[in-house]
């Protein structure tokens, strides 16, 4: 499935298909909400002293792809992309960021992630979450990435709103 393919989720699938779907589904919102933007309006921040930016968004969901489903579950000594601090917040500063910089990390992310969720056994595979101090389950760690989207995907529909009026879930 392409990145940008915004396809609802089943209403009767099974709870793995569903999961998967709902991920997809805000991946591609987030790929929507930045479609026919330059750069320059992609790097745009919501509103000082905010620094937010519709990349920097994309930026941090690469990071979080990374993170969760690479590092946390995958088990791979991978570094951040832009911080050798381990700063997640480092991803928001798209100040100097591209279109094809951002996407192609974000989209080689969403695919790391698709082949590890897909390798897994089951939903409940778990994985030790240093900061929750505890195991969490594939279906855990892939509920808090659709709410890690939803949230950021309104933001960025804020984002989009204040660039050019597009407006839309």
């Amino acid at each position: 499935m392409d990145i940008s393919e915004r396809v609802g989720p089943p209403l009767a699938g099974g709870e793995r298909e569903t999961l998967r779907a709902y991920l997809d589904y805000h991946r591609a919102t987030l790929a929507w909400k930045c479609e026919g933007l330059t750069d320059e309006e992609l790097r745009r921040p919501a509103s000082p002293p905010s620094a937010l930016s519709l990349l920097g968004l994309v930026r941090h969901m690469a990071e979080v792809e990374r993170h969760w489903f690479r590092r946390t579950l995958g088990g791979a000594d991978v570094p951040h992309l832009w911080s050798d601090e381990h700063d997640f917040q480092a991803a928001y500063d798209a100040s100097r960021a591209t279109r094809a910089e951002a996407f192609a990390a974000w989209e080689a992310e969403v695919g790391h992630s698709r082949a590890v969720e897909a390798a897994a056994g089951s939903l409940e595979v778990t994985a030790y979450v240093a900061k929750w101090e505890a195991e969490a389950s594939l279906r855990m760690l892939m509920l808090h990435m659709i709410h890690e989207y939803a949230r950021h995907n309104g933001h960025a529909d804020f984002l989009r709103e204040a660039i050019d009026g597009t407006v839309g879930a």
